[in-house]
């Protein structure tokens, strides 16, 4: 019986620890009694007696003030993507560099590497994503932004992760909550075996705790740092190809753009033949060839009967 007793508190703990995080509620809940020893508990022999009548209470959800996620601040990821066109892409990779670390900031990556482009020639590339203070971000952008030629790309995105964060905080609560009430009963047990099996499940929790934290940690460090990437391009790599003041790329893309022109002119007549003007005229086919078949009629009978009144004129005289 206190066995089966010891496997109910710690099954009721568990239980408890984990249904505001899965109900999704940011109340905290709290434990009457986790186990016969955790309060007011005596050992005689080979039972437990206390104070209430059953040893396991069930876990009572009590409103404790708690900041909920309408009146808390919000939790917002924000990062950042640019495509610049510079002079000299290795030194705006340095000074890129440069910026994240007067910032506050730091580099995630960089590369460095060289391209081949149309006629043969090799420019360089590069790619870098640093981090940056949150608040720090639209100056950061600012300053990346100045130092290019040519803006090809740029794109800012954020990510509420508030709800997210709350339901961490609050299954954080409650395995803590747990975990104390675990090592109560573990301090109190005397059986090795009984030791044993809440020590598994205090095991269990706390792994389940460092595991929340280090989710905690990682949307704290995202919001709190906004990262930059940027693609770094030389003003060779995206100028048209020009033999003084020939552009060869220019003509071909003029060429095709006529030939594009007029596939697209005789798609478009095909089109207008086939849904419009062919069941047109098969519609108004055959009401014209009736009509023509009658009027054709109603003239050769009337041009043979002028005949036959003619000849029989003839045959009077």
């Amino acid at each position: 019986m206190r066995k089966q007793l010891i496997f109910l508190s710690v099954l009721a703990i568990l239980l408890s620890s984990c249904a505001v995080g899965s109900a999704g509620y940011d109340s905290e809940v709290l434990l009457e009694s986790g186990a016969p020893m955790a309060k007011g508990m005596e050992y005689t022999g080979d039972s437990y007696y206390g104070e209430a009548e059953n040893s396991i209470t069930s876990a009572s959800y009590q409103d404790q003030g708690i900041r909920t996620q309408a009146t808390q601040a919000r939790m917002v990821i924000k990062n950042a993507s640019l495509s610049i066109v510079v002079e000299d892409p290795g030194a705006t990779l340095d000074a890129i560099s440069d910026l994240a670390a007067d910032l506050g900031g730091f580099v995630v990556t960089s590369n460095l590497y060289r391209i081949q482009v149309d006629g043969g020639l090799e420019v360089p590339q590069a790619n870098i994503t640093i981090r940056v203070p949150a608040e720090k971000l639209d100056q950061a952008l600012a300053d990346i932004k100045s130092g290019a030629g040519q803006i090809l790309n740029e794109n800012i995105s954020g990510q509420d992760v508030t709800q997210e964060y709350t339901d961490l905080e609050s299954r954080l609560r409650n395995l803590e909550n747990a975990e104390q009430q675990l090592t109560k009963i573990m301090e109190q047990a005397y059986e090795t075996e009984d030791v044993l099996s809440v020590y598994n499940r205090l095991v269990e929790v706390q792994e389940q705790i460092e595991l929340i934290k280090g989710q905690m940690q990682y949307y704290e460090q995202s919001a709190s740092l906004s990262a930059i990437s940027v693609n770094i391009q030389a003003n060779e790599a995206v100028q048209p190809l020009k033999i003084g003041n020939w552009q060869p790329v220019g003509v071909a893309k003029r060429a095709i753009q006529a030939l594009i022109n007029t596939l697209e002119f005789i798609a478009n007549l095909l089109i207008w033949i086939v849904l419009y003007i062919l069941p047109v005229v098969l519609v108004l086919y055959f009401p014209v060839r009736w009509i023509w078949k009658g009027l054709k009629r109603l003239f050769t009978r009337r041009k043979k009967k002028k005949n036959q009144d003619k000849t029989s004129g003839e045959k009077e005289k």
